[in-house]
């Protein structure tokens, strides 16, 4: 468990009170949800947000860290006789990990080196002495350590020069200011290896690279990075060197002496050899996470963007994965999601059977009743949108869907359990009308990973990604909320509380009794306890309940209290739900207990207005231009297009030519914009101006300041 002192220092680091810090490590230490603390428990937590929960969450864990590293290095120093009252005191109020490792380095186990070498020859002696830069003769003073291995008073020099060099590496104050120095002056420099030239043609802006690191943007380090683990680029961080090696040499030479030409001599080795090499590496380090932080984070508000991309609902949908050769697979899907009926149609080259396809279409939208086509957006998409759209289907809507990760679905082991009886090709189709229909509920069976969005997501710490993106998935997921009788397994999955085998236990459950008929009916799953019904009911919807309540996002140890409020102005609850006027006579003070407070009361109010609503945005049909390639744009063409991806440096957009263009973050608006999601959205349609059209590079520059 975290120390008071840390909890302390977390809240002042988060800017948050120490109670709110205290209860909300206290609720996650009882294996309470970031969702469930955010929405149920907000009088506990002052109204702490999802973004807030999950800083303190990964504070403390850094934190306790932090704390084992310092009972571990205290003990190890202590084992050595060496641990002083005034070295413990400088460990315990140390709260850098990269400044306690420099005070533990001096105690460190160590490897034979140039300097243990020089110890073992008797050489120490002679460095002490040179450190005190006196003005006796350093020959005369070396001549008696000119003995067994030392065959020369250079040797001797050397060693002791050796010895100071490893001091001088060591010492706390200079690793701090050059740590400091590499960050704030240091200049990243590339350089191409040599015969990579043609290879590496994709890294050619890096060839002959210099740039101050601390004004190098996340996205151009992470692909210097990538360039450097490829072995097209060799990379170098350093700051001024005269200027460093100037200010660490006054530390240590205080006079003129024959002693200060030999500790100077020593300094530079010192940063050469020892120091130089290892503070590049750590503030490489540095700024690696600085990147991949900002590069998750970017990433992450993509995939929550698209998760809560609007969902045209529950509708019955025609989807097509378009193809030339293979032919386009055709699935109808009814309100559910369920498959009714599968085909392979040829409307294209080289069959281009398109009678037959198109009576097939026509049949199948009068027999299924088909109120929507989805059309995967890959090869021969904006082809089968034209043969569509030209059909003329009256009352049906077409939409182009976006299709990443449809094949990942298709050959995964929830594809193969989904349909064991059917090929990848209907598995893939199908997973196409399903993100048409609710693409929350079908994106989170794919690995986040493989959406299509995002930059950069394979270069970074693969542990924090899973860890910030199944956050994401959780709180886009509990956000929403889950009908608990037609949700999958992988959607189950992530509702608060819940877990792979207590989802799988839920659909077991309901295959055997049917459809859940209220949310205390959840008790009598196996496995599912009191503590994980209390993380997940008030997610869990089951429209038609008798208790109107069961399809809100209310707590079941709130009902009560909506009771309580209906039984005042003598009405029932479902009176409240349906008249505004009867929930504006509602007197929330009469109703504040030690459990209830403002928070939760203001909660429920709105929740009764707005019972089991989703969330989302609507679904607006979109249309792209007649254009198809990206030959056929030119410079001034104004098209409409949809936003397909954010960076940190502007956005993708799809205008339709099988390509996505970029609107450069100046080209977003007629201002400053320091952050491109205060202008666009994922999903969002808009209006591009062609700016430039490269066919070599494969690179479409637009503009939405049309």
């Amino acid at each position: 468990m975290l120390s008071q002192e840390s909890i302390l220092i977390l809240a002042k680091q988060l800017q948050l009170g120490l109670q709110q810090v205290q209860v909300t490590i206290k609720l996650q230490s009882e294996a309470c949800t970031t969702p469930f603390i955010a929405r149920y428990r907000k009088e506990a937590t002052g109204g702490l947000d999802e973004v807030a929960i999950e800083a303190i969450r990964t504070g403390a864990i850094e934190l306790e860290s932090l704390e084992k590293r310092k009972a571990a290095i205290l003990s190890s120093i202590d084992s050595q006789g060496k641990l002083s009252a005034d070295l413990r005191l400088k460990i315990e109020n140390c709260w850098s990990e990269s400044v306690l490792e420099d005070l533990y380095l001096p105690y460190k186990p160590k490897r034979k080196t140039k300097a243990s070498v020089a110890r073992e020859r008797g050489l120490e002696p002679l460095a002490k002495w040179l450190m005190l830069e006196t003005y006796e003769p350093i020959e005369r003073k070396s001549a008696p350590f000119v003995k067994g291995e030392v065959t020369s008073v250079e040797d001797a020099l050397q060693g002791a020069r050796d010895i100071i060099a490893e001091w001088i590496s060591e010492d706390a104050g200079v690793r701090l200011y050059l740590r400091n120095s590499f960050e704030k002056h240091g200049v990243m420099s590339a350089k191409m290896v040599k015969g990579k030239e043609v290879e590496g043609a994709k890294y050619r802006d890096y060839f002959a690279y210099n740039e101050p690191i601390i004004r190098c943007p996340s996205h151009r380090l992470l692909a210097l990075f990538r360039g450097e683990e490829e072995g097209f680029i060799r990379l170098s961080l350093e700051p001024d060197e005269e200027r460093v090696l100037a200010d660490i040499t006054r530390n240590f030479v205080h006079r003129k002496t024959n002693s200060g030409v030999q500790i100077e001599l020593a300094v530079k080795d010192a940063y050469k050899r020892l120091l130089a090499p290892s503070i590049e590496n750590e503030v490489r380090k540095i700024y690696k996470q600085r990147a991949d932080e900002e590069a998750i984070n970017v990433f992450a508000e993509n995939v929550k963007q698209l998760l809560l991309s609007a969902p045209l609902g529950s509708k019955r949908i025609l989807a097509i994965d378009p193809g030339f050769r293979s032919g386009c697979k055709v699935v109808c899907l009814n309100e559910e999601g369920v498959l009714l009926h599968d085909m392979v149609v040829y409307p294209h080259e080289p069959q281009r059977q398109v009678s037959a396809a198109s009576d097939s279409i026509r049949r199948l939208v009068q027999t299924e009743k088909i109120e929507a086509i989805a059309i995967g957006n890959g090869t021969a998409g904006r082809e089968t949108e034209e043969w569509i759209r030209a059909l003329n289907l009256a009352d049906v809507n077409v939409f182009m869907v976006n299709e990443n990760g449809a094949s990942i679905y298709s050959a995964s082991a929830i594809g193969r359990e989904e349909f064991p009886t059917h090929d990848i090709t209907v598995r893939g189709a199908v997973s196409i009308g399903r993100r048409l229909a609710d693409p929350l509920a079908e994106l989170v069976k794919i690995d986040a990973k493989s959406i299509g969005v995002g930059q950069y997501q394979h270069d970074v710490d693969q542990a924090r990604l899973k860890q910030k993106l199944d956050a994401v998935v959780e709180s886009c997921v509990n956000l929403v909320g889950v009908n608990v009788n037609t949700a999958s397994k992988s959607l189950l999955t992530y509702v608060s509380g819940l877990n792979a085998q207590l989802a799988q236990n839920i659909l077991a459950y309901r295959a055997e009794h049917g459809a859940f008929r209220s949310r205390s009916e959840l008790k009598k799953v196996p496995r599912l306890g009191a503590k994980a019904f209390e993380q997940s009911a008030a997610f869990l919807r089951i429209p038609g309940a008798k208790n109107v309540l069961d399809n809100t996002a209310v707590h079941p140890e709130s009902y009560a209290l909506v009771d309580e409020m209906a039984l005042s102005l003598k009405v029932k609850v479902g009176d409240l739900l349906a008249q505004e006027a009867l929930r504006k006579q509602v007197k929330l003070e009469a109703f504040v207990n030690e459990v209830h407070g403002h928070f939760t009361l203001r909660d429920i109010l709105e929740e009764l207005a707005k019972p089991g609503r989703d969330p989302r945005e609507k679904l607006v049909a979109f249309e792209f231009s007649d254009v198809k390639k990206p030959e056929d744009l030119y410079e001034g063409m104004v098209l409409p297009g949809i936003v397909t991806n954010i960076t940190r440096f502007g956005c993708f957009v799809d205008i339709g030519v099988k390509q996505d263009g970029m609107v450069h973050i100046s080209q977003l608006a007629n201002r400053y914009v320091s952050d491109p999601n205060t202008i666009v959205k994922l999903q969002q349609q808009v209006q591009v101006k062609v700016l430039e059209v490269d066919l070599v590079r494969k690179r479409i520059s637009l503009s939405m300041l049309v």
